[in-house]
This record gives C-alpha cells, structure tokens and sequence, in this order.
C-alpha cells in the first residue's frame, strides 16, 4: 500500500502512541512498510555481524510492520523479541506471524521504559526508532531514556546496531552517549539514486565494552565515495572527526578535565564502586541544572582497609585558601583526604563566581550533584557531610573600615593565623596588621607583622629616659647657681 498524505498527516508527532496507532490503523493489516533502508540494502552488513550467531537473543525495538524481524527469523535467527508502543500494529504483527513463525516474540512496550531484566539480549537492531523519538522539536529527553535503556538490557560484549539518517541532533546525542566503554564504526547503506529515499542511510554499530576506556570511532565512511546525499554524508564525516578529538584527548594521558555527565556515561569506571587510589578532576553543575558550576576533585581514598567516618564526603576550598600546597597540590589534596576520613572525598573549590553566595545556598545547590558520584553502600543512608576549609584566620580584630571612591569598602585588621610555622602554643602567636578590599575579599591588598618591644627593652629604655633627664635638670641647677 502507497503512504498516502493523509497518512503521513496521522503522524504529526513521530513520539505520540496514539498517532501511531492510527497511522497503522489507516494502512490497514498484512502488509509492511520501511521508512528507508529495505532488506535488501541492509541484508549483507547485518549477516556479517551476526555471523555465527543464530543461537543469540535479538531485540528489535519500535518493530513497527517492518520485514527486519521475519527475514532474519527466515536466515535462522529464532530468539527475537519485537517490541512497539502501538497496540494496533503489535496485533497485526502476532496475525501474520504465530503460525509461520511461532518461536518470535511479539510485545507491546514502550521502549523508554523496557521491563527486560539487565543484560537480556545480544543484538539490539534499531532501524529509525532512536530517529523517530529525537524529533528537533522534542528535544533529547526521550531518546536519552531509550539509549539508557538499550545500554541496560544489552550483554556485555553485546552489540547496539542503528540504522539512522545520522542527522546533527542525533549524533549529537549519540556519540557522546556511547564514548566511554564502547567500540564504535559507522559505515553507509548502499543505495540506489533511483530509491524513494532522498536519505542516505547509516549503520551505526556499538559493541558494549569496558566500562571507562575510549575507543577511536572506526569511520568506514570516504569523502570520494558516491552517496546519495553527499551534503549529508559530508556533515557525518565532519561530526566524527570532531568526537574522535576528544577521544584522544582523553587517551593522551593529560590530567582531562571531566563533566558530571562523563562520569555518568562511564568515564572513570563505575562511580559506585570505590577503586583505591582513584583521582579526577572534573566539572560540577551547568547552566539549568544548578545555579553554580564549580571545579571539583573526585579523589577514593588510596587506603581502603582503615576505619572511615564517612564513605563519601564533600569538603570545600574557599577561594582565600585555593592556591595553598594543601589544596592546589596533588600530594596535599591527598593528605586531605586522609584526615577527612573518607572512602570518597569530593573536594570543591570555590573562586569569584560564589563570592556572593551564601554557605547555605552553595550547600544546597551542591547536593543533588555529589549525590549522582556517591558510591553505593546499602548500609549508610545517612546524607552526605560537607565539611569546610577556614580562611586560615584563628583570630580577627577589625581596627578600621572606611570606603574609597576608587576602591570601594576597605578593611584594616589585626590577624592571627592558623598554625604559623608550625606551632600553636600561644606564645608562638604572631600578629598581621592587613590591609583587605572588600571587593577582592580573597585577596590580601598589604600585610606586615606587627612586633612588640621585649620588656627589658622596654625597661632599658625608661632608664636611659630617666637618667638624661636627671643630667638636664642638674646642668641647668649648675647654670643657675
């Protein structure tokens, strides 16, 4: 059956259920239909990658009334389940297919939200169902939710197979997701000019490796080869040697810095395992999902086998005290770590944008993000504790505030610090007499220390006073007798 206006005009919205039930409704049952890439064109590339493999379990997601499932189920691929979010077409489906081929399965499931246990299935063979959810106007959220999925209910070793027109937005999505612990190519479906697809077509193939380690994209694509868009085929090439950057950035060994999403997708291994020893830098927060972004260190402690207060703690670095060995070197940060008593530290650090924040706030916009990179122990479910740097100031005098038209509000304060030289008997205690632009509070404009005179001195000089005024008075007895 032709697809007729009226038809395409049912599926206004590729992500709605109900325009997808009457768009098959309207086509009536026992034929199928290929939105692009007919059997023909896909049937060499994918006996290729299932060669050997008819014993596996086969996962066609978003089915719709397509031949896929029935030619591979014809070549010897017995175990595969079929799965749609429209009743109509799930139906139709079961009719032409139960009795010729009773062993495939048919479900109706919506594909955002699988209910097959984890690491069911071999194959996952998507052709147009991610491209289907990532309409422009929709945004990413569903398809996220469907490769979240997939990622899911695929084995390890499993491979991902999409058949996609590879359009910006989607590969904008996809190679990202699939960055960290997958083995990626691309290659092009052959077609004829003559098709009725002004597309080309892509095989997308993600083979689900281990969890952390970055792949170069095998591009299987040449920019001298004929296809039939070249406009479109030239973007694609574009877009993976752009991700490919990036991934060998993060293979170069550089101290990379990471986002909270990274390590989500896997970056760093699994978050809620502890691995002893374990150190990144990363990015918390983003513009919509907090009102601050803050530069963070993701550190495990280097010895598991001790006592820990905390399995995960987050300790925060004002700005005053960022650039101290404690805190800006690698060694210290870890010497940090071990006092905190915590299995995973995450070490914060402020700087000018939270100048004006109060404690609180940062706290509270903190906590949803170090709660995505706590490790999972089932025993403490206690929050997670932040814990806080001073300024370094034990005790503060305020000896003047007055405001310049040029400077603005400035401060002049007697300080004593923290642990000076070492020591913390009081006697050792030393004051600073500094000079502080509210402005720059982080920043000490003037500093010196102030030194009392010793009491012998002290005393030394009263005598020295009392003895020449005792010799000016007598001299000027002697000038009046």
């Amino acid at each position: 059956m032709a697809t007729t206006p009226a038809l395409l005009g049912a599926l206004d919205d590729f992500t709605s259920r109900e325009n997808w039930d009457k768009f098959f409704a309207l086509r009536g049952g026992g034929d199928s239909f290929e939105w692009y890439a007919e059997w023909a064109q896909i049937k060499s590339p994918l006996r290729s990658l299932l060669l050997g493999a008819e014993g596996a379990d086969i996962l066609v997601p978003g089915c719709g009334s397509s031949v896929l499932s029935e030619e591979l189920y014809d070549l010897g691929f017995r175990r595969i389940t079929n799965i749609d979010f429209s009743r109509v077409i799930v139906a139709d489906m079961l009719r032409r297919h139960a009795r010729v081929r009773p062993e495939m399965r048919w479900r109706v499931m919506d594909m955002t939200k699988m209910q097959f246990p984890d690491g069911s299935f071999d194959f996952i063979l998507d052709k147009g169902g991610l491209d289907a959810l990532m309409e422009p106007e929709v945004g990413t959220e569903l398809g996220m939710k469907y490769l979240n999925e997939a990622k899911r209910v695929l084995k390890s070793g499993g491979k991902f197979v999409c058949f996609t027109l590879a359009e910006s937005h989607v590969l904008d999505l996809l190679l990202p997701e699939f960055r960290f612990g997958w083995d990626l190519s691309i290659q092009a479906i052959a077609s004829e000019r003559s098709s009725k697809s002004a597309f080309q077509t892509f095989m997308v193939v993600m083979v689900k490796g281990k969890m952390g380690v970055v792949h170069t994209i095998e591009s299987r694509l040449d920019q001298n080869a004929k296809y039939c868009n070249m406009k479109q085929a030239n973007a694609v090439i574009h877009a993976l040697q752009n991700e490919n950057k990036i991934r060998e950035s993060h293979t170069s060994g550089v101290d990379v810095l990471f986002s909270l999403p990274d390590l989500q997708l896997g970056a760093i291994g699994n978050l809620k395992v502890i691995v002893p020893g374990r150190r990144r830098q990363l990015i918390l927060g983003e513009q919509g999902s907090s009102l601050y972004c803050y530069k963070a260190v993701f550190m495990d402690a280097k010895n598991q086998t001790g006592v820990f207060a905390y399995h995960c703690g987050v300790f925060i670095v004002p700005k005053a005290r960022a650039q101290e060995w404690l805190f800006a070197s690698v060694e210290g940060q870890w010497v940090v770590v071990e006092n905190a008593k915590a299995a995973r530290l995450i070490m914060v650090f402020l700087d000018s944008r939270h100048a004006s924040a109060d404690m609180d706030v940062i706290k509270k916009d903190l906590s949803p993000l170090v709660k995505d990179l706590e490790p999972e122990y089932p025993e403490d479910t206690d929050p997670i504790p932040f814990m806080m740097a001073s300024d370094g100031v034990k005790q503060r005098d305020i000896l003047h505030e007055v405001t310049s038209e040029i400077t603005g509000p400035m401060v002049v304060e007697d300080v004593v610090y923290e642990n000076v030289d070492g020591d913390q008997s009081c006697s050792s205690e030393k004051m600073f007499r500094r000079l502080i632009f509210k402005r720059s509070s982080g920043l000490v404009q003037s500093e010196a220390l102030l030194i009392s005179d010793s009491p012998s001195e002290e005393t030394d000089n009263k005598s020295k006073n009392s003895s020449t005024a005792s010799k000016k008075k007598n001299q000027k007895k002697g000038l009046s007798g």
